[in-house]
């Protein structure tokens, strides 16, 4: 009743973050009738292109050892050999088909879902082997849905291939007289229409088991109310952490800033809401800044550069402009260089004489 009751908790749709956690740990939505029905396909293929190959190399790769039967070696040795050998020609012969049945068995499974690596269905779970576990897999509402696809599936290949049989009844009749290697042809044609009838068959059931078991795959991974705020707290941080962490960052850049203030050229002010404070020596491209501030810590920057004697020349137009458009240890934009050139040439004017 806790698993029903949790389930109906889960009302949102997961998250893509929850869906790629969940493909991660392999638990992906994977449907054993697409998986068949590829491997069908493929046994239907290597018996419609193969079967008349593999046939003839096996007739020819026996019949010797029938024909001479009597000049075989009594000892184990020899009839060890003699069966390694077989072994041999048998594998050779059903390599292809082994093959493709395979590589269908692994399409099967790519159709569906991504290739995972992932060694979290291997760990041991407790709740595997509880009693109630058990008697809810086996007495639950899958194990019921289970059943009647089963159920539904054997009716259904049962009715096509009986009726193929059906129409067949007059030519299995004839099979009983007729010499083995004339009645192979007539025995692959009736095959390869049941093999046909069940793929048929089996189109319908795989498309409908693997809506189902996305469906199936999708509900449970529905998250409640509170999994999702945790979620978004984790993925986009916790709102109390990610304030502190941007007042730290601030109160570094703006230590940083106040330390490097001695070092400029000029301080542009407007004259106290916007302060920028730029440096400037020979060989550079252009000049760079150091600080910027407005209100407050513009009056912290004015304050600490009269303390170093750095000029500050008031330009409210271009403080304002630098402000908006520079970032800290920024050359500034070309749009600026006339301007800021000017300021510089000016300060660099009163310094020569002043000395």
């Amino acid at each position: 009743m806790s698993d029903d009751s949790d389930q109906e908790d889960k009302t949102e749709e997961p998250t893509q973050r929850r869906i790629e956690k969940a493909i991660e740990q392999g638990n992906v939505a994977n449907s054993t009738e697409v998986n068949t029905f590829f491997i069908l396909s493929a046994f239907t293929l290597a018996l419609l292109l193969a079967s008349g190959p593999i046939a003839n190399d096996l007739l020819v790769s026996l019949r010797g050892f029938l024909m001479n039967a009597h000049q075989v070696p009594s000892d184990p040795t020899a009839y060890t050999e003699m069966g390694v050998r077989t072994l041999l020609i048998c594998a050779q012969a059903l390599a292809i088909p082994v093959g493709l049945v395979l590589v269908a068995g692994l399409a099967g499974g790519l159709v569906q879902h991504p290739l995972v690596f992932t060694t979290e269905t291997l760990m041991p779970k407790f709740e595997r082997i509880s009693p109630m576990s058990g008697f809810k897999r086996i007495f639950g509402i899958e194990a019921l849905v289970q059943f009647l696809k089963g159920l539904a599936k054997l009716s259904l290949v049962g009715i096509v291939a009986g009726t193929i049989l059906w129409n067949e009844r007059d030519r299995l009749e004839v099979f009983a007289r007729l010499d083995p290697a004339a009645a192979l042809p007539a025995i692959l044609g009736i095959a390869l229409k049941l093999m046909g009838g069940m793929l048929a068959v089996f189109v319908v059931i795989a498309m409908g088991d693997a809506l189902y078991q996305r469906f199936r795959w999708r509900s449970k991974l529905r998250m409640t109310k509170e999994e999702m705020k945790q979620e978004h707290k984790e993925s986009e941080g916790n709102p109390e952490v990610k304030g502190r962490m941007k007042q730290i960052r601030a109160s570094r850049v703006r230590k940083r800033m106040m330390a490097a203030v001695p070092t400029a050229t000029v301080i542009v002010t407007n004259p106290t809401h916007y302060a920028v404070a730029l440096r400037y020596e020979a060989g550079m491209a252009a000049p760079i800044c150091v600080a910027k501030g407005v209100d407050s810590l513009a009056l912290r920057i004015r304050a600490v550069a009269k303390d170093h004697d750095v000029p500050i020349l008031e330009n409210p137009p271009l403080a304002r402009a630098l402000h908006a458009t520079v970032e800290i240890d920024a050359e500034i934009p070309a749009e600026h260089y006339r301007a800021v050139a000017e300021v510089i040439g000016f300060v660099l004017r009163l310094k020569r004489r002043a000395a």
